[in-house]
């Protein structure tokens, strides 16, 4: 499966409500918590149509990184 990093990136920018984010920001540490974290983990399954786990975020917390996660799963 194939998304783009500028889709999570979005996705990141909209949860943290952040329009800094870059595609290697890190989701933590710009303050992201396990609450915000299952909001991104919903909108990459609504958008993305990809179903990930707490622990795929915890694995790959940018946008750079889920997005290749996302990749993984085809």
């Amino acid at each position: 499966m194939y998304v783009e990093v500028t889709a999570v990136s979005d996705i990141f920018r909209r949860v943290l409500e952040n329009p800094e984010i870059t595609d290697d920001s890190d989701f933590f540490v710009l303050g992201g918590d396990s609450l915000l974290a299952t909001r991104v983990l919903s909108a990459v399954a609504r958008d993305c149509g990809a179903e990930l786990d707490f622990d795929d975020f915890l694995d790959a917390p940018t946008p750079a990184a889920l997005a290749k996660k996302i990749a993984s799963l085809a």
